[in-house]
């Protein structure tokens, strides 16, 4: 059976990556990242790296360019409707979401394309049942996240649920081993984000400035939306939004909050 690591180049998927590579976890085939292409910076240079400790090869996919398909109110198909979960203020004045199509449109449509290729098998053509094993890089902190393949030719498998490790021991094992700590794996405008998060893309000017013009081209509402639209939960201009830390307020730091976003494993 034919295994690939599906890669998203966050903690765990890079802390599973590694273990493969020093034998705690069966070898695969290969590994797959597909790249929406509006990561941060610091997620490529961590791929560049990555790629070069691992014995099996790293096949980069992508759906296109989800950032110009935002300016360009598209999906990745051309069709012509929001494909990432905005935050809504509607007419009324309630709030809400719109429609989630990123993850599928971004990642999961390049990776299973990929994954066709490399058994060999066109679009259409029909592939045996379990023909390809996909090791998943979840944690048993994210365990609601798993979910069967909605394809019979392919296996979900989740290799850390297995070994019981949460994302905290994952970053524990990194260091035990004397890896380099992953960047947080998801897009720059993704609207999960902590504001921990969005204070660290503020730290980076060009990806401030990035992310404060996509936020300014999706207020107005697309066709067949009534809402307005905001990158923030806040429902604010990004650049508006008090992104000051409970220390800096004063606040005690009780908490912390360590999201890594829903699609960057």
């Amino acid at each position: 059976m034919f295994r690939a690591l599906s890669l998203g180049a966050g903690v765990q998927s890079s802390t599973l990556a590694l273990m493969i590579a020093k034998g705690e976890v069966p070898m695969v085939d290969c590994a797959i990242f597909a790249d929406t292409q509006w990561e941060p910076k610091g997620v490529y240079a961590w791929l560049d790296w990555l790629e070069m400790q691992l014995p099996f090869p790293v096949h980069r996919v992508s759906q296109g360019n989800l950032r110009q398909n935002i300016l360009e109110s598209k999906n990745s198909t051309g069709q012509r409707f929001a494909s990432v979960p905005w935050f809504m203020v509607n007419p009324d004045g309630s709030h809400g979401m719109g429609r989630r199509q990123c993850t599928s449109e971004y990642k999961l449509m390049p990776l299973r394309r990929k994954m066709r290729d490399l058994l060999g098998y066109q679009k259409g053509e029909r592939i045996p049942p379990n023909s390809m094993e996909v090791l998943i890089g979840i944690s048993v902190d994210e365990a609601f996240r798993m979910k069967p393949s909605t394809d019979r030719w392919a296996t979900n498998q989740w290799p850390l649920i297995d070994l019981r490790m949460s994302r905290q021991d994952c970053l524990n094992w990194m260091e035990r081993n004397g890896y380099p700590m992953p960047s947080k794996s998801s897009c720059l405008g993704c609207p999960y984000h902590s504001d921990d998060q969005w204070r660290e893309i503020k730290a980076d000017p060009e990806a401030w400035a990035d992310v404060l013009e996509i936020d300014a081209a999706i207020r107005e509402p697309v066709r067949g939306m009534r809402g307005k639209q905001y990158m923030h939960r806040d429902c604010k201009p990004l650049g508006e939004v008090d992104l000051l830390s409970p220390t800096e307020r004063g606040q005690a730091d009780l908490f912390i909050n360590e999201c890594e976003g829903m699609c960057g494993v």
